[in-house]
């Protein structure tokens, strides 16, 4: 063996040893296993008891739809606007609140049929045999069940526990809560379906279901909930967004539950109150229109009465009499003017109307259509049917914006800027409408004046006859133009139009999502197992095997010694044929390397010594089993117990340790008074005595040097049994007694930085000719992980082939050991 004295090198530097991480995770398989396996359990449970999520959707059109009764001969006509701008708007109804308010309270959602299923409260909804039907006015208790227990096809009885008097109802015709009392404990009375029923808790009816069959002890739950909390609930769930980027007037709506007959309805009826709606709105134009000829109607109607009145008592109380065709002829053209004045007087009148309204009101949504009038204006047309679309579209968000915001800030100066441009427009208009009142009522002076020629009887007759005819012509007018209107508003259809409702067809599930759950599972399993070990893997700061000796050390490592079940630690005496044994005997024949290139005198005896770190690593199990070694050899061999502190090895000699060395070196007794001759052969046996108060300083004295220059002439091989040197100094103070030093690294159990302080020592030259021994060495078929896999000593002297050819086992395999050592040899 060369002088490793002279080839010190420091340890290679701390890295991670994958390798061994992979083999921890090898070794804890089962942990592995066990934690998936537990992982998929847990997901399997959240899978059954999870319930189950549906999707459905509908898709609705929105669209222009041109008014059939538009024509090129209708005098009244209505612009709605563009489709892109409706599109918006119904985008943004569908998520405002006013919408859902009126969906929810058309359908009673706030009503919620309940049957205990295995795991849960289920919404049955329509499969309930029976229909809630609520007094609204009246309040109805919030969030707890009431049980409707079948009794038979015409009798049920309501159950409810009161756990305590007060509770809150709510009244649904204006969605107001309120408190409201009951006594303590169970209220149980028995009802026929379809009698009213009046209680604190609950207001209404239940009525059998048409077409269902009452089951007797059957129960069901009736709940009800809080208006508000439900449509926000919808508010937040149905969704709505084009249904492609080709098609933007193709919307689809869709929402999410749990119960899908739910889902179609509350879609089916969005479409419907949507249709509805939009048709209101669509009509409102015309509504405001209607209104005012009907105003204008009456007010026309109300001059006819009173001229025809005229015209009869002219005639009772005057003869008739025939004018000239001449000033028939005159009388004929004043009339036309006289109707010509009138219709501009209407178009001013509304002119002025129109004006004073832009002018004191805010609200431009019942500004009634100019063609009602005969203006066909295009600018007053346009600006109108701008302003009353802008006054709409700002009137819908107010549902989903706060007022404020810059979206209003900009809808208003866009009315404030169309405003402005239909003031200068009618103001123009008007002027003109003047300039024509003015011609008119010229010609119509002069004509008056060729008939001023006439008997004042027939200037009058005609005077009443014209006014007659004007309102006639006015009165035929305004009606044929209010059954214009009143077509065109019941003719109107909606522009928004279902393509394709929704219908449950099955399928539409989208959670929970159990396969993801099982990978999810899967994953945790395996990972926070992995994340564990690797925890541990960098918190053991034990050494586990030869690798990591040599990693950690430059020290050689001498032998591996099997861990070795017996009664007493006299292995190689007692079990000569065993894997321990050899590992001794091996020992032994690696420290005659070490002893040849030493000078030593020819003569003199050879002195081992065995330390460790700390108790425990089997420093006197060593020390007994290698003097055993030499001694069989016919070495004369001395045990030699130093280890003053904590002796041990007399007992596995049959012997007492009343005297020994501390005796000798105190000068008590002499040499042959503490040695013991053992049963062993040429072994004799020096225990360390009594303890003394003063260990160190025993260890350090005269009598010790000659005690050893003693043994050495009379002995071949000393051994000397040390403290442990990583605890107390004592061993430090031997090491110049010491030809050979063994340092013992129990696996499993010595710690790393233990090997940083014996590095230190060997580095500084405190401790010399030292080698490791390994205890407790398992051969294992994992690549030896942890025990010295890769070292070369591991195959021949623990568990592993050449042991269990050669030497005796210290037990029997059993059958299952043997089923598994074969498994391992042939994979």
């Amino acid at each position: 063996m060369e002088d490793y004295e002279n080839d010190f090198s420091e340890p290679r530097g701390t890295y991670f040893d994958f390798r061994g991480y992979l083999f921890k995770v090898l070794n804890l398989w089962k942990f592995v296993v066990l934690s998936v396996a537990f992982a998929l359990i847990v997901a399997y449970l959240i899978n059954v008891r999870k319930e189950s999520i549906y999707k459905l959707s509908s898709l609705i059109s929105v669209e222009s739809d041109q008014n059939p009764f538009f024509t090129a001969n209708t005098s009244i006509s209505f612009n709605w606007g563009g489709v892109s701008g409706k599109v918006g708007k119904v985008l943004t109804t569908v998520k405002t609140r006013t919408h859902n308010e009126l969906v929810v309270d058309s359908l009673q959602y706030y009503v919620q049929y309940l049957q205990q299923g295995k795991y849960r409260m289920e919404d049955i909804y329509k499969n309930a045999p029976f229909v809630v039907a609520i007094d609204k006015a009246k309040g109805q208790i919030l969030n707890k069940p009431i049980q409707i227990r079948i009794i038979s096809d015409s009798k049920f009885q309501m159950v409810i526990d009161f756990e305590s008097s007060g509770f809150t109802v709510q009244r649904y015709t204006d969605k107001d809560k309120f408190p409201a009392n009951f006594k303590v404990g169970e209220f149980s009375k028995t009802y026929s379906f379809g009698e009213p029923i009046n209680l604190p808790f609950f207001n209404g009816k239940i009525t059998q279901r048409p077409g269902a069959t009452l089951v007797p002890e059957t129960h069901f739950y009736v709940r009800f909930l809080n208006f508000d909390a439900v449509v926000s609930q919808y508010q937040g769930g149905v969704m709505i967004a084009p249904y492609s980027g080709s098609s933007s007037s193709v919307l689809s709506l869709s929402l999410a539950g749990s119960n899908k007959a739910k889902i179609v309805d509350y879609l089916n009826a969005t479409t419907s109150i949507l249709s509805k709606t939009e048709l209101q709105r669509k009509n409102l134009y015309a509504t405001n229109t209607i209104k005012f000829i009907d105003s204008s109607l009456n007010a026309v109607n109300d001059n006819l009465k009173d001229v025809t009145e005229e015209m009869n008592s002219f005639r009772k109380q005057n003869k008739l009499f025939d004018v000239t065709e001449e000033m028939a002829i005159v009388s004929e053209k004043l009339k036309a003017l006289d109707l010509n004045r009138e219709e501009e007087r209407t178009k001013l009148n509304y002119l002025n109307s129109l004006e004073t309204y832009l002018r004191t009101k805010t609200d431009y949504t019942k500004i009634a259509a100019p063609t009602s009038v005969g203006i066909n204006e295009g600018n007053i047309l346009s600006s109108v049917a701008k302003i009353t679309a802008l006054a709409i579209e700002r009137q819908t968000k107010e549902y989903t914006v706060k007022e404020g915001n810059l979206i209003f800030k900009d809808i208003d100066r866009q009315i404030d800027a169309e405003k402005n441009v239909l003031l200068e427009t009618v103001g123009n208009t008007k002027r003109t409408i003047g300039l024509n009142l003015n011609n008119i009522n010229n010609n119509i002076a002069r004509f008056e004046g060729q008939l001023g020629n006439l008997p004042e009887d027939q200037q009058e007759y005609l005077k009443i006859q014209r006014k007659m005819d004007i309102s006639q012509e006015a009165y035929n007018i305004y009606l044929t133009k209010r059954g214009e209107a009143a077509i065109v508003k019941a003719a109107n259809v909606s522009d928004i139009s279902t393509i394709d409702e929704a219908k449950d067809i099955g399928g539409g599930r989208i959670g929970p999502n159990k396969n993801l759950n099982y990978m999810m599972a899967l994953m945790l399993g395996f990972f926070i197992p992995m994340f564990l070990i690797f925890v541990i893997f960098l918190l053991d700061n034990t050494i586990h095997g030869s690798d990591e000796v040599e990693r950690l050390s430059t020290i050689p490592i001498i032998g591996l010694i099997g861990k070795y079940n017996y009664k007493n630690n006299l292995v190689v005496f007692e079990k000569p044929k065993s894997a321990v044994s050899e590992s001794f005997r091996a020992i032994r024949s690696s420290l005659q390397f070490i002893y040849k290139k030493q000078d030593k005198e020819v003569g003199k005896g050879r002195t081992i010594m065995i330390t460790s770190s700390v108790s425990g690593e089997g420093k006197t199990f060593c020390s007994i089993n290698i003097a055993t070694a030499y001694a069989l050899t016919g070495k004369k061999t001395l045990l030699l117990g130093l280890d003053l502190r904590k002796p041990k090895i007399f007992g596995d000699f049959q012997i007492t340790n009343e005297k020994g060395v501390v005796n000798y070196l105190i000068g008590e007794s002499s040499f042959d008074e503490v040695k013991y001759t053992s049963f062993i052969e040429n072994l004799d046996v020096i225990p360390s005595g009594p303890v003394p108060p003063n260990p160190s300083e025993l260890l350090m004295g005269h009598r010790l040097k000659e005690l050893m220059e003693y043994a050495r002439q009379h002995y071949d091989m000393i051994v000397l049994d040390t403290p442990p040197l990583g605890l107390v100094t004592d061993a430090l103070e031997l090491t110049q007694y010491a030809d050979a030093t063994l340092f013992m690294v129990r696996l499993d159990y010595t710690k790393k930085g233990m090997l940083a302080l014996i590095n230190a020592k060997h580095k500084m030259g405190e401790v010399k000719n030292i080698s490791f021994v390994l205890n407790f060495y398992k051969h294992k078929t994992n690549h030896n992980y942890g025990y010295g896999y890769g070292y070369g000593y591991g195959y021949g002297y623990g568990y592993g082939v050449y042991g269990n050819a050669y030497h005796e086992s210290s037990s029997r395999r059993t059958l299952l050991k043997r089923f598994k050592k074969f498994i391992q040899t042939n994979t």
